[in-house]
């Protein structure tokens, strides 16, 4: 494995730094004061991503593109650093088309839609003319146990009907959003559990589409929306279909991998910020006679902050190199992982930092108290914590049963004091 970043990856890495500082960051006041009062999103954006594009700073995450594509074709190994970057200004990835969820439903319609559908979906998606959202989780059941989901869909002559009820659908409040991919009960109860589910691409303005509300994430309101809709009645082509009927689990993991690998490295550019933040504010705020930076524990915070985002970094470099050689059994089990390292990462860094800038850590003046509830809210959304570290345990236990008894050469027991050492 070799972590070093290839001469393009650099040069990618500098030009984005350039472009953030130049262009994106001093708007940062601006799209705020455009949020609150209602406007969404800013008219400026449109303008910061034309600038993106001409600049080849354009859809950034997605490998296999084909040459009548815009993009810069990187691998996941490749990607990691620059979504590190675009991750300390949560809005910024709309500027380069490398927002979620449209990154994984990019990546879903590229792999797996008709050539029709591409023209429809893709080209728009990958233009950045329109937004997309993915609609999974229910309200009505666990969906850590994605098997329990209910939202159901029928064939009808040349129709798919649908019915049911998705929340936490991120996207769908963007006035861009055109598309909802859709995960519906599909088979039959005595099919296999993880082939009754499948994909369905419904257009957000179909009859029977409503969307009942944005969900606040303790208490922050996102202006693109983590929305509950409900699907009465809604019909769509038969043709409508992502993929293979029933195959919806399957393509689920194939978005899920890259899409992790992003959402991490982003999280690791929040903590950065965060880190940054706290070394400033030691170095100014003077308490009890002296500043913080020269109070021990304010030093171990900073010091355990860089110990814990480099071994972070390092664990989702790994994944994203799993992925990109296709070891998919490894690979699995290293997003399960960096899933669960990195959301920890952010309440502890982002907790440190919020600590030292005491009462203005707890306001919206600086990005801190978001990062925090982002990264509390991350240890739910996306899989909880404990599936994913159930994943990591089976698969510890799994190797260990392949090699059952190795680990008790190392035992001394009684016996084994009194026998005469045997070389083989």
């Amino acid at each position: 494995m070799d972590f070093d970043y290839s001469p393009q990856v650099q040069a990618l890495r500098q030009r984005l730094d350039d472009f953030m500082e130049r262009y994106v960051l001093p708007y940062n006041g601006a799209w705020h004061r455009s949020v609150a009062q209602g406007i969404f999103p800013p008219p400026f954006v449109d303008d910061l991503k034309a600038l993106a594009r001409s600049e080849g700073l354009w859809n950034l995450f997605l490998p296999s593109l084909h040459d009548d594509e815009p993009g810069q074709r990187l691998s996941n190994l490749a990607y990691a650093p620059l979504a590190e970057i675009m991750g300390r200004l949560p809005w910024a990835s709309e500027v380069f088309n490398c927002s979620a969820p449209d990154t994984g439903n990019m990546e879903l319609l590229h792999l797996f839609a008709t050539p029709e559908q591409n023209q429809r979906w893709l080209v728009p998606l990958l233009n950045g003319e329109m937004r997309s959202a993915f609609a999974m989780s229910e309200p009505d059941v666990a969906s850590s146990d994605p098997t329990n989901l209910q939202t159901c869909v029928r064939h009808e002559g040349d129709q798919l009907v649908l019915h049911g009820r998705k929340w936490f659908v991120t996207g769908a409040a963007h006035p861009s959003c055109r598309l909802l991919i859709v995960m519906c009960r599909s088979g039959d109860e005595g099919t296999d559990k993880h082939a009754q589910h499948s994909m369905v691409l419904v257009p957000i303005d179909t009859p029977g589409v409503t969307l009942v509300r944005n969900i606040p994430i303790m208490q922050h309101h996102s202006p693109e929306g983590h929305c509950e809709i409900v699907f009465r009645d809604v019909r769509v082509p038969a043709a409508n279909i992502l993929g293979q009927e029933g195959a919806g689990f399957a393509m689920a993991q194939a978005r899920l991998g890259p899409g992790r690998i992003h959402h991490c490295m982003r999280t690791i550019g929040q903590c950065e910020l965060a880190l940054a933040m706290m070394c400033d504010r030691t170095l100014e705020r003077h308490a009890f006679g002296k500043y913080l930076a020269e109070f021990a524990n304010v030093q171990e915070w900073i010091a355990e902050s860089r110990l814990e985002i480099d071994q972070a970094r390092l664990l989702v470099l790994r994944a994203a190199w799993q992925l990109d050689q296709g070891a998919h059994a490894q690979s699995r089990v290293d997003v399960s992982a960096i899933k669960v390292v990195t959301a920890r990462l952010q309440t502890r860094v982002v907790n440190r930092a919020m600590q030292v800038f005491g009462a203005m850590g707890l306001s919206p003046d600086t990005p801190l108290a978001y990062f925090w509830t982002w990264g509390r809210a991350m240890q739910l959304l996306d899989g909880p914590d404990e599936v994913h570290l159930r994943t990591v345990a089976r698969h510890e236990l799994e190797q260990t049963r392949a090699h059952r008894g190795a680990s008790s050469a190392y035992f001394t027991l009684p016996e084994q004091l009194l026998a005469e050492p045997r070389v083989r």
